[in-house]
């Protein structure tokens, strides 16, 4: 099995990039069509967003390819500093907690309008997968499955656009296996029932739920609808959805005031 926390990290930008160096002298993303030459073809997949839910300056490759005249959100900043698994965690985290302790879904987005980063999910949870690396792999994988899903939940993805982001994926660090997985992902039906299957807890339901909705344009009626059913195959509880969008509105905003 190929690494798939790092295949998270870099699909959402924070792969490839040395320690201590996160954000730091990033190169510009490439506009659609153009390219960018780096040495180190690790983090070559690791900048594209420019506008978003995280914030930071470094920005994230293959999830641009796939959000390509969709939306485009600042979701750099957390990915690169701590990792996409803890980034994507901390949201899921903070609309969980405050989902069961009773507070209202408008104060989950003021409190995360006023954090610069996601909070940290607790070491071990199942925000994070678990205590083990095969716990966190596996979550980590059911990740990746929900954030590619969802990009394909308004059909635009194309035959086109597969070959240009398998062109993509041929430029990169990535090893064989991991861009089978990508490219079996792309090709595959849209399945809500395959993403849902992976949440083996509401924590976990919780999290594919925030993944996906980093993902999706909510102007956007199919990809509404999409969210919508998905919510329904994960038995989230309605308030408990509010929350969710709720700790990812409220990191938007923050990081549109600090981008």
């Amino acid at each position: 099995m190929f690494d798939t926390r790092k295949l998270l990290d870099q699909f959402l930008g924070a792969g490839g990039l040395p320690s201590g160096q996160a954000g730091q002298g990033q190169t510009p993303a490439p506009q659609k069509g153009g390219s960018v030459s780096q040495s180190g073809g690790g983090d070559l997949i690791g900048r594209v967003l420019n506008s978003g839910a995280f914030g930071g300056a470094a920005a994230g490759g293959l999830v641009t390819l796939l959000l390509s005249n969709k939306k485009s959100r600042k979701m750099a900043g957390s990915l690169v500093k701590y990792g996409a698994l803890a980034a994507v965690g901390g949201l899921a985290y903070k609309a969980y907690s405050d989902w069961q302790n009773g507070k209202g879904a408008g104060a989950t987005q003021a409190d995360m309008v006023r954090e610069a980063t996601p909070p940290a999910p607790p070491s071990g949870s199942a925000f994070e997968g678990g205590a083990t690396v095969e716990a966190q792999s596996d979550l980590s994988l059911a990740l990746l499955r929900a954030m590619i899903a969802a990009a394909k939940a308004d059909g635009h993805i194309d035959a086109d656009e597969q070959s240009r982001i398998f062109g993509f994926l041929d430029q990169v660090d990535l090893d064989t296996e991991a861009k089978a997985f990508v490219m079996d992902e792309l090709r595959a039906p849209l399945d809500v029932d395959a993403v849902a299957k992976a949440a083996t807890s509401q924590e976990i339901a919780a999290e594919l739920y925030a993944a996906s909705l980093l993902i999706v344009d909510e102007q956007n009626p199919a990809e509404k609808g999409y969210l919508a059913m998905l919510a329904a195959r994960l038995n989230l509880p309605e308030d408990l959805v509010a929350h969710l969008h709720a700790s990812v509105a409220g990191a938007s905003e923050q990081a549109q005031i600090t981008g």
